[in-house]
């Protein structure tokens, strides 16, 4: 997709919405002193079900949109009223607006887009209006029931709030989904499609039918109903499945030559992308891992840095039994002896899994972590799985001087998707 020696791409704005709520310090604050955003479901009855914690984000409004210079959102012309957004629009457009505002930048910024990523989209807008039509014969069925709950839409939402007159697209890969938009916008700013391109994902995905979903694949965690905080334990023995995450979390992208000749905040880099595809199953990983470090491998040879010059890996680490040690393995695999030198955590154990969002939440903890020298940790490791035997910082941070960082993401339908950034 791209590759070393070409146009370097920085991140000069961050945007979170999390579990913790709204803002990138607040995010910050919780995951580097490690604590849980996992707890029992209270938005609707859950107690059917053989999963019942999550970790969603609740009490965010539309009066939680940040307000920009030159704003006309509570304009009564303005056409894209937020009373509509989705639970992951609304969640996305705080989030862009804060990364937007975080990089010093203003509403209709010039030859700029919104690339990003989601796997559900406005899946709560279906799921609730299936109902009515089911039950009331369509009589509360909203007219915007089709346009608000589409994934597509995420982009177009945060492209209006924002005044953006450049591509707007969503990707939608499943778990890889802001991984891959992150890619795909780094290429479009070396090929100079675009100045800036607001980038990431949102997912807001605890709804009855996700959860009643995967808990019918026996996807999530099942155990650990009385003791929420406790559910998501990535790499540990007595891990049993994911814990559904919500979440929106939004970074600004542009050249950094750009970014240095207006004084911009420069985070870190997003030096390598590489994605693959084990053509193996539609929900489980081929078990020799082969693509998945395939994906690295391209996306540190395409960031011109060595493997030696990989400090941390910011492990997709999902808690469910498989997925955990095959994706350790393939990281053994592909440092060698290194990987008794590397860092590594999930911050899954933390925040659960917020699907197609997964993936920006992976970068922002790591872009964040080379910027603070300071690596959160993977929490509820107590018995650590001599099947998953890598560092991967059990449940306290540390202090690091680390320069670059692997962001690893992999989904369903078989894909694999890496990312290398690096300290600015």
């Amino acid at each position: 997709m791209f590759s070393a020696g070409s146009t370097r791409i920085v991140i000069t704005g961050i945007g979170v919405v999390s579990p913790f709520g709204v803002g990138r310090e607040r995010f910050w604050d919780h995951i580097s002193r490690g604590e849980s955003g996992t707890r029992a479901i209270t938005e609707f009855d859950a107690s059917e079900f053989d999963s019942q914690v999550a970790a969603p984000v609740t009490g965010v409004t539309p009066d939680d949109v940040p307000a920009l210079s030159g704003d006309d959102i509570w304009d009564e012309n303005y056409r894209a009223d937020p009373k509509r957004y989705s639970r992951t629009a609304l969640i996305g457009v705080i989030a862009a607006r804060e990364a937007w505002a975080d990089a010093g930048l203003g509403i209709a910024e010039p030859n700029a887009g919104v690339v990003i990523g989601s796997g559900g989209g406005g899946i709560d807008v279906g799921e609730r209006n299936y109902h009515d039509f089911f039950l009331e014969r369509g009589r509360k069925v909203t007219p915007y029931a089709i346009p608000v709950s589409i994934v597509g839409m995420l982009s177009s939402e945060i492209s209006i709030s924002l005044r953006l007159h450049g591509v707007s697209h969503v990707l939608s890969c499943g778990c890889t989904s802001s991984t891959d938009a992150m890619g795909y916008a780094a290429a479009l700013l070396r090929a100079g499609d675009a100045d800036v391109i607001l980038s990431g994902g949102a997912d807001a995905c605890v709804t009855p039918g996700m959860i009643f979903g995967f808990s019918r694949m026996k996807a999530l965690s099942m155990a650990y109903n009385d003791r929420p905080a406790e559910a998501s334990r990535p790499f540990d023995r007595g891990r049993d499945g994911f814990v559904l995450g919500e979440g929106a979390w939004m970074v600004v992208l542009e050249r950094e030559e750009r970014a240095r000749a207006r004084g911009a905040t420069i985070y870190a880099s997003i030096d390598g992308y590489g994605s693959t595809c084990d053509a193996y199953h539609r929900v489980q990983m081929a078990p020799a891992g082969d693509e998945i470090v395939r994906a690295m491998t391209l996306a540190i040879e395409r960031s011109g840095r060595h493997r030696e010059e990989i400090g941390y890996v910011n492990f997709h680490g999902t808690s469910t039994v498989l997925n955990d040690a095959v994706e350790a393995r393939c990281v053994r695999q592909m440092f060698g002896a290194h990987a008794d030198r590397l860092a590594g955590s999930s911050v899954k154990s933390m925040i659960g899994h917020p699907q197609g969002a997964s993936g920006a939440a992976g970068v922002v903890s790591a872009a964040l972590a080379l910027s603070r020298g300071f690596l959160p940790p993977t929490i509820n490791l107590h018995h650590a799985d001599p099947a998953c035997d890598l560092d991967v910082i059990p449940n306290q941070g540390r202090a690091t001087g680390v320069e670059a960082a692997l962001c690893n993401c992999l989904g369903f339908g078989s894909k694999n998707s890496a990312l290398v950034i690096g300290r600015a």
